[in-house]
């Protein structure tokens, strides 16, 4: 029996997605429910699995955009064989590499190569017998490095072109947009992060140990940040047509990298949630989106983004506005710096910070008003965000 296998719906308002990477070739046995293709929407990345055991046959190649219920294979449940490698489950081990389905085929996993650069292969007379990809299979990328060195001279003279993927495609035209809709501006300022920095000295092993995740920079930034929106709605209110749409509650968005890109899942209700509340839900959120599991659900909504540049380096940026929200806070890098303390000069570790705002619907003193109130708290985070000195153990749990 052939089985037809379509492109699944990844959620409301998508009608296409692109087909990402095969994760078996053409002609492999694939085992029911074994990963066999990635696709990008413009939201996330989701795995394609086989809905029976049998013999794939590939109907669309790397790279196509196809709409929602196409048919990108078929499966051929009368053939016999075992499972070819397919990408493993971050908590499961590798399969081993075994014959496919039938006695005379070879495992495409070395040195075969994928339909799409077996079609490139075969237009641009370029020959290889191994190749870059999962398990040594011959990619895309592979065929275009060997057709470039058929050709180059003493030195170095290569280019590549690469389609964009659909969602940095989307990602980029919601950038655009952003500039070309909004009022956006910028307004700085510096938060001296000694405070902090001697509260996780104390605490930290003890918060470590008994949550399982460490006491991170980001739980004191997003519980200043969501006072801040208490003390200033406006900058968690969002504009929807010719009204404005104000919140009584806190989705704060943060920024994470993954091998698809900045993602941007969701911290629900997060003026509810303690410290250690706080640091598990973006731990647990970062790891999906490490491991590209990381769901449209995750990242829908959000009422203010938090953006930390400072981990890749970035002394000082202006953050784009994450549609349809008002403002997003950037931190950066944390640096001795001399400041004047009382009179005296003294050495302090001091991080800038920025907040980008639409200024139609934020003024500039709710906007500069909301950044000295998030300066002020991570500067005394014993009295702004934990009820004073001594209730600091008890209010981070300890």
């Amino acid at each position: 029996m052939i089985v037809e296998m379509n492109v699944p719906s990844p959620g409301e308002s998508i009608s296409e997605v692109e087909i990402a990477t095969w994760l078996v070739a053409d002609g492999d046995y694939v085992e029911k429910d074994q990963e066999i293709c990635e696709i990008d929407s413009d939201k996330a990345t989701l795995t394609l699995a086989a809905e029976e055991s049998g013999a794939i046959s590939i109907k669309v190649e790397e790279g196509e955009t196809v709409s929602i219920g196409d048919v990108v294979c078929t499966i051929d449940t009368s053939a016999e064989g075992t499972a070819s490698v397919s990408a493993p489950k971050a908590d499961a081990p590798a399969a081993a590499v075994s014959a496919p389905a039938s006695p005379t085929e070879t495992s495409y996993a070395k040195g075969a190569p994928s339909p799409a650069a077996r079609k490139m292969m075969a237009e641009q007379g370029v020959e290889l017998t191994e190749g870059s990809g999962k398990g040594g299979r011959i990619t895309k990328e592979d065929v275009v490095k060997a057709k470039t060195a058929m050709g180059m001279g003493p030195g170095p003279r290569g280019s590549e072109r690469k389609k964009m993927s659909v969602l940095r495609r989307k990602v980029a035209e919601r950038l655009v947009s952003v500039k070309n809709e909004t009022a956006m501006l910028t307004t700085f300022n510096e938060v001296d992060m000694k405070p902090i920095m001697d509260l996780r000295k104390l605490y930290k092993e003890d918060f470590k140990e008994k949550f399982g995740v460490g006491l991170g920079f980001m739980s004191f930034f997003t519980k200043a940040i969501t006072r801040a929106l208490i003390l200033f709605p406006d900058v968690n209110a969002m504009i929807d047509g010719k009204e404005v749409v104000y919140y009584d509650y806190a989705d704060i968005s943060i920024a994470v990298s993954s091998p698809k890109g900045l993602m941007v899942p969701v911290v629900r209700n997060a003026e509810l949630l303690d410290f250690a509340g706080v640091e598990s839900e973006i731990k647990r959120l970062a790891i999906k989106a490490r491991d590209g599991k990381i769901s449209m659900d995750d990242m829908l909504g959000g009422t203010f983004t938090i953006t930390n540049g400072g981990v890749f380096g970035s002394m000082l940026s202006t953050p784009i506005i994450n549609p349809p929200q008002s403002a997003i806070l950037g931190m950066h890098n944390i640096v001795e710096r001399a400041m004047v303390v009382d009179g005296e000069i003294v050495i302090r570790p001091i991080m800038y910070v920025a907040l980008s705002y639409d200024h139609r619907i934020i003024d500039g003193r709710e906007s500069v008003g909301f950044l000295c109130a998030v300066k002020e708290a991570l500067e005394n985070p014993a009295e702004f965000l934990l009820g004073g000195e001594d209730k600091v153990k008890e209010n981070l749990g300890l």
